[in-house]
């Protein structure tokens, strides 16, 4: 009897399969594309092409809106950079629970808690935590926005953490212990330095996503309070203006920068 050998499965020869990965590729970024190319464009008309120039980006910095969009630069650059921090640190202690911490009760309840961010809808976060906020008489402002995208974050940089963590053999700290290491050093000398390039992709994931977001703080912001997303959004309601195609070209290229930069950074390999 002859022994018959599985075929390797290989989704590219299903046909159309090329047909339709270009026509995901072409919706998906064929936008952004179009966004980018007439940021560069000299004429104040978004339908006629008149050359190529950087007016726009200049009157980012230097036009009659610069003002408004620089506070607002500023506010997402500080809530971005603390909420990533929080994220991160509550983040990696619970990927130091849920991984080096054993089998314990509730284990899986825990983790489907961890990841509740990423299922539920984002406008559904951004509802319960208005009511939640009105529920406390929480006044609305900075700290609403910086709380919110904290707990928004924090599966975002937990994953990247856990699995550098789930990557790292316990043998290291095991052996730290028998030249006797307590568990604090073993975790603070030997751990944390392997982990640090998810720590360090978790940050930065969850740093675009704070700066990026418009839904939840949209809903949680209080009356003057903008990030540059919410003010985009303000001035997109007025028309759509070439300056707002700049803006939203730099703030792309930030968060390409970044993603790329985490992706790297994950592919790094400490404990060789």
């Amino acid at each position: 009897m002859a022994t018959a050998k599985s075929a390797k499965f290989d989704i590219k020869s299903y046909t159309g399969f090329k047909a339709i990965t270009m026509l995901c590729l072409f919706v998906l970024y064929a936008p952004l594309v179009v966004v980018t190319i007439y940021s560069f464009n000299s004429s104040v008309s978004l339908t006629n092409w008149e050359g190529v120039s950087f007016r726009w980006y200049v009157d980012v910095f230097t036009g009659p809106e610069s003002g408004k969009f620089k506070a607002a630069a500023l506010n997402s650059l500080i809530i971005a950079i603390s909420a990533a921090t929080m994220a991160t640190a509550i983040a990696t202690l619970a990927a130091t629970g849920m991984v080096r911490g054993g089998k314990f009760k509730l284990r899986a309840v825990s983790f489907g808690l961890i990841s509740l961010p990423l299922m539920v809808p984002e406008i559904v976060t951004a509802v319960a935590t208005l009511i939640f906020f009105n529920a406390i008489s929480f006044e609305r402002g900075i700290m609403t926005i910086l709380l919110a995208h904290t707990a928004f974050c924090i599966p975002f940089a937990y994953l990247p953490i856990s699995a550098r963590m789930q990557g790292i053999e316990d043998s290291y700290e095991q052996a730290a212990m028998d030249l006797y290491a307590n568990k604090r050093q073993a975790f603070t000398k030997i751990l944390m330095p392997l982990m640090m390039p998810g720590i360090i992709s978790g940050f930065i994931l969850a740093f675009i996503v704070s700066l990026d977001d418009f839904i939840i703080t949209n809903f949680v912001k209080g009356a003057g309070v903008e990030t540059l997303p919410t003010a985009i959004f303000g001035s997109v309601k007025q028309g759509i203006k070439p300056n707002i195609m700049a803006i939203s070209t730099m703030l792309l290229g930030v968060s390409i920068l970044m993603v790329t930069i985490s992706y790297f950074v994950s592919k790094a390999d400490n404990t060789k």
